[in-house]
C-alpha cells in the first residue's frame, strides 16, 4: 500500500530570511517568507514553524494562506533574534491543482546572518534560503 502512494516533489517554492528596515521601530528587521517561483498558484497553503535545539523549543506558530499566486510571495511571520541561535524550520503543505504537496525548509542555527544572504527569486530584496 505504501508503495502505492505517490509524494510528488516541491518544486518552485522556497522559504527566506529576509532582512528589511521597519520604519514603524526605525530599525532592520528579519522576516520569513513564502515565494512561489512556479506558473501556478499555490492553494490552501498552510505553514507550521517552531525553533528548536536540545535544550529549548518554541511553541508551534501556524499560518494559512488560502491563495499565493504565481511568482508572488506573502510574509509568514516576524523572526526575533533570540531565535536564531535555534534550528527553525518551516513545513508548508499546498494544494496546487488536485495534488497535495509537502516539505519541510530549515533554517539552521546562527544561519540567518547578513553574509549568508543570496538574490532571491521574486523578492527584490536578498535573504537566507532556508534548505
Amino acid at each position: 500500500m505504501r508503495k502505492d502512494i505517490i509524494i510528488p516533489e516541491v518544486k518552485d517554492v522556497y522559504v527566506a530570511a529576509v532582512r528589511e528596515f521597519n520604519e514603524d521601530f526605525n530599525v532592520f528587521d528579519w522576516n520569513a517568507y513564502i515565494i512561489n517561483d512556479g506558473s501556478e498558484p499555490l492553494e490552501t497553503v498552510i505553514i507550521v514553524s517552531q525553533g528548536y535545539n536540545e535544550k529549548q523549543m518554541t511553541a508551534p506558530f501556524r499560518k494559512t494562506i488560502s491563495l499565493l499566486p504565481a511568482k508572488g510571495y506573502a510574509k509568514i511571520e516576524f523572526l526575533e533574534e533570540s531565535i536564531f541561535k535555534l534550528d527553525n524550520f518551516f513545513t508548508i503543505t499546498f494544494f496546487k491543482g488536485e495534488t497535495l504537496y509537502d516539505k519541510r525548509f530549515e533554517l539552521p542555527a546562527h544561519s540567518i546572518i547578513e553574509d549568508n544572504t543570496v538574490a532571491l527569486p521574486v523578492i527584490s530584496h536578498k535573504g537566507v534560503l532556508a534548505r
